[in-house]
């Protein structure tokens, strides 16, 4: 059984681990962290984690950047291991998550859905075998009206993955709107649609002379993400200090 601390538990993203978590037999939150308890919760929350006197295994975080020098005070004290969720942390932030590495397991990962750490797996495998045999390989991501970066920190992630598996050879192509020319050997295009409702779809595409092979995955809700946190949680439990992703999670 992973005793996990929920950071960020009254959150959408907070609410709906919570939900996963009590359906699972193997993972129990003994405790929340929030700014405010005004939630009916099973288990006490905590509007400081370091005012949290309750044994746990793993931090799932779910919460903002500002929380961030109190979550790995709190983790590296009590080697507690930690998930990292949440988005929009600065460079300096980032520098960091990855020193705490030193004293207690940490993981940051660009995406937690399962299916997406799968598909950064398949596909450089995919890369490997068909751009030597001269592919071209496109990356389309679609999200919703709402979401203001682009291209997605997910498709820059698939796009990295292809370039690791092919020793950094290729260079990103986000508009082809002001040059003239044909599209170049050595180059990976990414493109972005923003409209509606679009949870998030993002699309791989390896076209050859002839013939087209595409790896897509779409997310339905954002389920996928608390999902994925919870496993990884499952993962991290008893883990040595250091660095992890979701890639650790997928290979196992």
């Amino acid at each position: 059984m992973v005793r996990i601390i929920m950071s960020g538990c009254n959150g959408y993203m907070g609410r709906v681990v919570t939900e996963i978590v009590a359906a699972d037999e193997d993972a129990e939150i003994v405790a929340g962290i929030d700014l405010v308890d005004n939630q009916d919760k099973t288990y006490p929350v905590f509007t400081n984690i370091a005012d949290c006197d309750v044994p746990a295994d793993v931090v799932i975080d779910f919460s903002s950047p500002k929380a961030l020098d109190g979550l790995l005070s709190y983790c590296t004290e009590k080697k507690v291991a930690v998930v990292f969720c949440t988005t929009g942390y600065s460079d300096g932030q980032l520098a960091q998550i990855k020193a705490a590495a030193d004293k207690t397991a940490v993981m940051k990962s660009a995406n937690m859905s399962l299916g997406i750490n799968m598909l950064l797996k398949l596909i450089k495998d995919a890369a490997k075998l068909l751009a030597p045999a001269g592919f071209d390989m496109e990356i389309v991501e679609r999200h919703h009206n709402l979401k203001v970066d682009a291209p997605s920190g997910t498709a820059l992630a698939l796009a990295d993955s292809l370039n690791e598996a092919l020793d950094q050879q290729y260079e990103y192509k986000y508009d082809r709107s002001q040059e003239r020319r044909r599209r170049e050997k050595y180059e990976i295009g990414i493109s972005a649609v923003r409209g509606g409702n679009i949870v998030g779809e993002h699309e791989v595409i390896f076209a050859g002379l002839d013939e087209v092979i595409e790896f897509k995955h779409t997310a339905y809700s954002k389920s996928v993400f608390a999902k994925g946190a919870v496993q990884a949680a499952k993962y991290m439990k008893d883990k040595p200090a250091g660095f992890y992703d979701m890639g650790d999670v997928v290979c196992g």
